[in-house]
């Protein structure tokens, strides 16, 4: 889904957003629930109180008097007047808490012995007030209340009583309460988000850069216990790894360098041999083989060399290459331009660069070089005009070692590890080499470097 954030940080802000939310909302349905109920228990005293006060009175009049005095005690939403007859024993609607409070406040204050019936009645509608109060405090329409009520002569009197409806305006004074209270809540939730994610974040950091050099100081192994495990099991995953392409390293380092000595001699005795065409033959084998050797430490050298990174002039450094094969006689063209340096190691771009344009005046007698740069990313493609390379093949042209057709490599002394090594190179600084047949001919060599925080256009 698009609305839900895709890092923890904004996830886990999203979940107690809306938990305080929703816990906010019914903090104040059951607030706004309690203090209606309060309101209605203190209304219903207070109305109670009013009636037997009216009954009172009345109580001390003459029959005469009542009509007049009844009319003087009514009001807007409270009628009284004299009932010639008891009520009538039709029950009436049914029992609400109003009615029911009513009837027990009646009682206490009326005393033992006095005769009278509360019924809730049907009243006419007043303005409604604001339709979510009327919900939390479970009141659409408040109940009338008839009380019919026995004097001490024996006579009757009747008080018709209309509830007032709940008032329509919000308790402002609680809303602001809330908000504070969710904005202080809030506040303190997304300091303690910042407080947990954080160390996520430096371990992401120190992975990345891990790829990029594997020499990197190790993480400190500070903060809460999780986090020091973590940043403990990955400071032992880092000196594992520098163990183990140390270890590769000093191999094939010692095998190619005890390699030299055996091929010196194959040389020298090649050069004795009677027979002009196998020693040509061995002699070529041996070249071959000098060349693979050189070469294969030359790669360990690279992959195990680290250089500081600098910024980068691009297009100075592709220019270069272009008049450095001009001045060879080799047909290489540069397009385009870089908007701002990249920080890179100066050594190593250079010579991934340069392993792109050889192969491709190689293989297809030119290099066509273009550049595109955006605020993400910075892409150098290399074009050459040759035959292209068998779609199976596109990937593993660029292990080690790997060449699509021996013989013509014998031919052009390549030893397959050119594409290799600036695979690497690019992988160091976080990108990526990418090899396709063009459409309109030749192989196309992309090189796509990301711009990170260093190189970011602005």
């Amino acid at each position: 889904m698009k609305l839900v954030p895709q890092s923890l940080f904004g996830r886990l802000v999203l979940v107690l957003v809306v938990g305080l939310l929703l816990a906010q909302a019914l903090s104040a349905a059951f607030n706004l629930r309690e203090r209606a109920q309060a309101i209605e228990r203190v209304s219903g005293l207070r109305w109670a109180q009013r009636a037997a006060d009216a009954i009172h009175i009345l109580d001390t009049l003459s029959p005469a008097q009542r009509p007049r005095v009844s009319a003087i005690l009514s009001s807007r939403h409270w009628r009284i007047e004299p009932a010639g007859r008891p009520p009538a024993q039709a029950p009436g609607p049914a029992s609400v808490p109003e009615v029911r409070e009513l009837r027990a406040g009646l009682r206490e204050l009326l005393g033992p012995g006095r005769h009278f019936v509360v019924r809730a009645v049907e009243t006419a509608r007043e303005p409604s007030g604001f339709a979510p109060l009327r919900w939390l405090t479970g009141r659409q329409h408040p109940p009338g209340v008839r009380i019919d009520a026995q004097l001490r002569d024996g006579a009757w009197v009747r008080i018709a009583q209309r509830r007032p409806n709940f008032p329509a305006h919000w308790p402002h004074g609680l809303l602001v309460k809330l908000v504070v209270l969710f904005c202080a809540v809030l506040l303190l939730a997304l300091l303690a988000v910042t407080w947990i994610t954080r160390p996520l974040s430096v371990l992401a950091s120190a992975a990345l850069k891990l790829g990029r050099n594997i020499h990197r100081p190790p993480l400190p192994e500070t903060g809460p216990r999780e986090v020091r495990r973590a940043a403990r099991a990955f400071n032992g995953m880092q000196a594992r790894l520098v163990r183990y392409i140390d270890s590769r390293v000093q191999l094939f380092t010692a095998i190619s360098h005890d390699l030299k000595t055996p091929i010196t001699r194959l040389r020298l005795r090649a050069e004795l041999l009677d027979d002009p065409a196998l020693r040509e033959k061995i002699t070529q084998d041996v070249a071959e083989m000098e060349s693979m050797v050189g070469a294969t430490l030359a790669f360990l050298r690279d992959a195990d060399a680290y250089e500081a990174a600098r910024p980068v002039d691009i297009d100075a450094l592709l220019h270069s290459l272009q008049a450095d094969a001009e001045e060879l006689g080799r047909p290489v063209s540069v397009t385009g331009q870089a908007a701002a340096t990249y920080t890179a190691q100066p050594q190593a771009l250079r010579r991934c660069v340069t392993n792109l344009v050889d192969n491709a005046l190689r293989y297809g007698g030119s290099a066509a070089i273009s550049v595109e740069d955006g605020p993400e990313c910075l892409v150098v493609r290399v074009r050459d005009s040759g035959p292209g390379i068998p779609p199976d093949q596109l990937e593993r042209v660029m292990e080690p070692f790997y060449r699509v057709d021996n013989s013509r490599s014998r031919d052009t002394g390549s030893t397959g590890l050119g594409l290799a090594i600036a695979q690497n190179i690019a992988q160091a600084h976080g990108g990526a080499l990418t090899l396709r047949n063009h459409p309109e001919g030749g192989l196309e060599a992309t090189l796509a470097l990301p711009r990170d925080s260093g190189n970011r256009l602005e």
